[in-house]
């Protein structure tokens, strides 16, 4: 019969390493600060091992930081009933090494049943206050499923951060997690509730579903008004001032209209957002800076929109001193100008470096969510191919179309991309061979089951 051959531990590899280097117990001390007689007693078994030992001995062994994690996690926490003042320490340091395989490994054995659920709540916090977010959605996904009372607010508040961590360019991601954090924004405690509903309305946005955006707009002025009613209130956990909220309610309900192409009524809605801010502001607060901004760019925008070329200089005015507002204007500068059918060489030509960084994938978010940079980006390379198609620039459309498209499907945005592929299938006609290969090889990489 074959001998059954145990696993080593990392005790044995402590006890090969000292006996392959001829290290006596004191020289091997001297090279890990580690006490002698804490070493001695940690390899007779009758001691176990603290992390900053186990950190010190795998630097005098000259192994890379977080070596034995692995073997430490499933020795001291799976193998063995684990305490939380051991578990902590693993945990925090695994984060910090970015050892997420351990971490997982660890938190769903712990959490079978039900222990340390407060404990891991609270790390999660604090991994994400240091935004370490990979390792504390982790433990959100894992209090969230390991949550007795499904009404609780702790509950509520890890979908809530599930919802943060993974909102980005994936628009299938982006619906996925979407539907799994509105159920459970009317059980978030109320300091809670109106950055939950504006950042739910500002996914929306992203997916292009403007009908749900006004509508949680509606419901962010329903409960600012609510909040700011309540002056024996002393303290809030809101990102910004209440009436930020108020404010920002209206500029969204101003880009629904914006979106319906009604834009005296988004004019309408700029000047209530902006005596908001007037009438509960303070003089020179950022935020109230920013509101007031928006409102003087959004009131050209508008008037572009509207086909009122007069104003386009001032509204560049605004926009070159912040790099972050280019990309956004020449998005509806170009929209405008496809519409009303008038030319702007001169603006593609002052922002021609601009452009490019789109086109290079290096760029400046400001203060846009990723998801919202992704989908302009998108717009901006589709407006331009039909920029140029219609002016017979077939060369430098087609390589915008080729963008946009790509893009498209990087975000995996279903109607952006099925827009992009009428546009070629409408101009085909004046492209290159070369061009056709390139947009063949981008169709190849649609998912087949695509919605298109």
């Amino acid at each position: 019969m074959g001998e059954l051959k145990l696993a080593p531990t990392i005790r044995t590899y402590i006890e090969n390493h000292i006996r392959e280097r001829g290290y006596k117990l004191q020289q091997f001390s001297d090279v890990t600060g580690v006490n002698v007689g804490t070493l001695s007693a940690i390899l007779k078994g009758s001691r176990p091992l603290a992390m900053n030992q186990l950190d010190q001995i795998t630097s005098g062994m000259g192994l890379e930081k977080g070596y034995f994690y692995e073997m430490y996690g499933v020795e001291c926490f799976v193998e063995a009933a684990p305490h939380w003042r051991r578990l902590e320490p693993f945990l925090y340091r695994c984060a910090e090494l970015n050892k997420l395989g351990c971490i997982k490994k660890v938190v769903y054995q712990v959490t079978d049943d039900r222990s340390y659920i407060s404990e891991l709540f609270e790390m999660a916090e604090n991994l994400y206050s240091k935004e370490m977010n990979e390792a504390a959605l982790i433990l959100y996904e894992c209090v969230a499923a390991g949550e007795k009372y499904q009404h609780s607010e702790r509950l509520a508040l890890c979908q809530y951060r599930i919802f943060l961590i993974n909102i980005g360019h994936d628009q299938k991601v982006n619906r996925l997690v979407v539907s799994k954090l509105e159920p459970f924004i009317e059980r978030l405690d109320e300091d809670y509730q109106l950055d939950a509903i504006k950042d739910l309305a500002n996914a929306y946005w992203g997916l292009h579903e403007w009908d749900r955006m006004r509508d949680l707009a509606c419901q962010l002025e329903k409960q600012s008004d609510v909040a700011m009613r309540q002056t024996k209130k002393l303290t809030s956990k809101t990102q910004y001032p209440l009436y930020v909220y108020k404010a920002y309610s209206n500029l969204l309900i101003a880009n629904y209209h914006d979106c319906s192409e009604n834009y005296k009524e988004a004019l309408r809605y700029t000047d209530i957002y902006e005596k908001i801010v007037v009438t509960y502001g303070i003089k020179d607060n950022l935020i109230d800076r920013k509101i007031r901004s928006f409102a003087k760019l959004n009131k050209y925008l508008y008037q572009v929109m509207m086909g009122v070329r007069e104003v386009i200089p001032d509204y560049i005015n605004c926009i070159e001193k912040d790099e972050a507002e280019i990309l956004p204007a020449l998005v509806k500068i170009l929209q405008s100008a496809n519409r009303h059918q008038y030319d702007v060489d001169d603006l593609l030509v002052k922002f021609k470096k601009e452009i490019a960084i789109q086109f290079n994938d290096t760029y400046l978010r400001g203060g846009y969510t990723e998801q919202s940079w992704y989908y302009r980006r998108v717009i901006l390379f589709y407006e331009l191919s039909v920029y140029y198609f219609r002016r017979h620039r077939y060369d430098s459309g087609s390589k915008s179309l080729l963008i946009s498209l790509e893009l498209s499907i990087f975000v995996k945005d279903d109607a952006a991309t099925l827009k992009c592929i009428d546009l070629y299938g409408e101009f085909k006609s004046h492209l290159s061979k070369e061009i056709e290969n390139q947009y063949k090889t981008l169709i190849s990489l649609l998912n087949p089951n695509a919605s298109l």
